[in-house]
């Protein structure tokens, strides 16, 4: 008899624990991080597959989870298909990590939500002014190669001889 899937709250009981000692560029525990992309995905209506993915889009990533741990997983095979395609690889160049992203069913709005909570003004405003001026234009970038609104950077970012800022 087959192994039956891990429920969400299995799925985010894991996460919450995988990523227990982790905290972001901010000094706040990471699982913060993983609530507010999972609840993203929820309210932007996205499946319960896609929630899972969220609650693991960094864990393979960051090596809170190895990429066997994913492989092995009772989990269906396309949690596992969306978390790897947002998880970034060494060496890689954006355009491959977006056209991955773009190429793989329900990935592209688990990264929307992943950068909505990354590019929240309230999160942002407590770092260092270079790390926020080098995160939002990141972040804007990212958005304009998926094609989603907001890739535009603040006027105030924007370098007057590249106002496009690319």
């Amino acid at each position: 008899m087959p192994t039956p899937y891990l429920t969400l709250a299995e799925v985010e009981s894991t996460a919450r624990e995988a990523h227990r000692t982790q905290t972001d560029k901010a000094g706040r525990p990471y699982v913060e991080h993983l609530a507010a992309v999972a609840e993203g995905v929820r309210i932007r209506g996205g499946s319960d597959e896609q929630i899972a993915a969220a609650w693991l889009h960094d864990a393979v990533e960051d090596g809170a989870l190895s990429r066997q741990w994913l492989d092995e997983a009772p989990l269906p095979q396309q949690v596992k298909e969306m978390v790897l395609a947002v998880t970034k690889r060494d060496g890689e160049d954006l355009s491959a990590y977006t056209g991955r992203i773009l190429a793989t069913p329900g990935a592209l709005l688990i990264k929307e939500s992943d950068l909505a909570h990354n590019a929240d003004p309230d999160r942002l405003a407590v770092l260092e002014p270079a790390t926020r001026t080098r995160l939002t234009a990141k972040y804007a970038q990212v958005r304009g190669l998926l094609g989603l609104p907001g890739a535009e950077l603040p006027a105030d970012q924007q370098d007057p001889a590249n106002p496009a800022g690319g």
